[in-house]
């Protein structure tokens, strides 16, 4: 099938159109320049930027997952990605090869978390238990906290790395999406369509700023 998304450029409001045939898309992360997209039928797109042209380059995507790519993490010029097929590979940024294959999960992997030496997953496997997205962020105390969406329509923020349990935010449907934003703002998107904006604290969980 035939998938097209935009890009734009927040600056200049310059918009692109990217497509593929590889199917739906479902996951994105920009590194090193370019843009990685988790594709339907296995595959890794990329696409990087061409600043004298203005323009994005598809290059040639990475391949060797078996099922659809659901989730992607960029850390220590290392590309992890979590699959249908129920592992996650390795990337080497460099040389855009595959340098390790993660075979633990016995279903889906429906998150990866790049937490400096960590790599945190979260599987249909209930490994993580009905974990849909990991993110790290820190607190403004500077603490390191991981934020995970499960399918009781919460998302628990914990501690690392003692995983003690920080506290709740409570969703009218499950939350998808969570993004980190700068000073200490992250941003959840739950199935009812509602973008929200919290803001971690030192001494507290999460208090909402504003939602769209």
């Amino acid at each position: 099938s035939f998938a097209m998304f935009q890009v734009w450029n927040i600056q200049s409001n310059a918009e692109f159109t990217l497509s593929t045939s590889a199917g739906q898309v479902y996951t994105m992360v920009a590194a090193n320049g370019m843009l990685f997209a988790g594709a339907q039928d296995g595959s890794i797109l990329v696409w990087k930027f061409n600043a004298e042209a203005s323009s994005f380059d598809s290059i040639s995507p990475l391949k060797g997952h078996i099922g659809a790519v659901v989730s992607l993490i960029y850390g220590a010029n290392r590309l992890y990605s979590g699959s249908m097929d129920n592992t996650i590979r390795v990337w080497d940024l460099e040389t855009m090869q595959c340098i390790h294959t993660l075979a633990k999960h016995s279903e889906v992997v429906m998150s990866v978390l790049c937490w400096e030496r960590y790599l945190i997953s979260s599987s249909l496997d209930r490994t993580l238990k009905g974990i849909l997205s990991l993110r790290g962020m820190h607190d403004a105390a500077n603490k390191p906290i991981m934020l995970c969406s499960s399918n009781d329509n919460t998302v628990r923020l914990y501690e690392l790395p003692s995983f003690v349990e920080r506290g709740r935010i409570f969703s009218k449907q499950e939350v998808r999406g969570i993004h980190i934003g700068p000073a200490g703002l992250f941003f959840t998107g739950d199935g009812t369509g509602l973008v929200s904006v919290w803001r971690c604290s030192s001494d507290s969980t999460a208090s909402s700023d504003k939602a769209a």
